[in-house]
């Protein structure tokens, strides 16, 4: 069983769209990642999954460094560049800054980052684990920069989304009765 790119079977998947920025026999490169997650708090990790080939994939390995720049919702052109086009073919750096965007050198390695994003990260690769037809590259972050005011662009079906309305939690009330289930289930 699959769960290819275009199976309606992944609609239900929300993810955000991590703009990974790496350096090496490639040059400097971008590329949209939508599988890119923090899985765990202390030390710092972020995940990343890119598939072999990828001239992102072949930087990180040769230079074991790589940023993570989570796009916000104004960043829908880089994203769309980023992951439209292999960094083998295209310096699509160089076609955003063309464009007027801007990214910046990163304080531990010789990695640009993208300004302006909702959260910029700085890792160094502490892991790498082949599952199915991607890597998960792991990375320790070791410097961090956060616009507490920029929304994240989420990534649906295929599609660009602006985080929505906040919904409510249980009330009191519903968590109170919820509770009397669970100590009522309690092993």
């Amino acid at each position: 069983m699959d769960l290819k790119y275009g199976n309606p079977a992944r609609e239900p998947f929300v993810t955000n769209v991590g703009l990974i920025t790496s350096n090496g026999k490639h040059g400097h490169d971008v590329m949209a990642a939508e599988w890119t997650f923090q899985i765990s708090y202390d030390p710092g990790l972020i995940a990343v999954s890119i598939g072999p080939g990828k001239a992102t994939f072949e930087n990180i390995t040769e230079t074991k460094y790589f940023g993570v720049s989570i796009a916000a919702e104004d960043q829908t052109a880089i994203s769309s560049i980023a992951g439209g086009s292999s960094g083998k073919k295209v310096n699509k750096v160089e076609a955003l800054k063309d464009m007027g965007f801007t990214f910046h050198t990163g304080k531990h390695f010789d990695v640009l980052l993208v300004d302006e994003a909702a959260l910029i990260v700085e890792c160094k690769l502490v892991d790498q684990v082949v599952r199915g037809d991607h890597t998960m590259f792991i990375g320790e972050v070791v410097s961090v920069l956060h616009d507490k005011d920029k929304k994240p662009l989420i990534y649906h079906e295929g599609k660009y989304w602006s985080v929505g309305e906040e919904l409510p939690k249980p009330t009191n009330e519903e968590r109170g009765n919820m509770k009397a289930f669970v100590e009522k289930h309690a092993r």
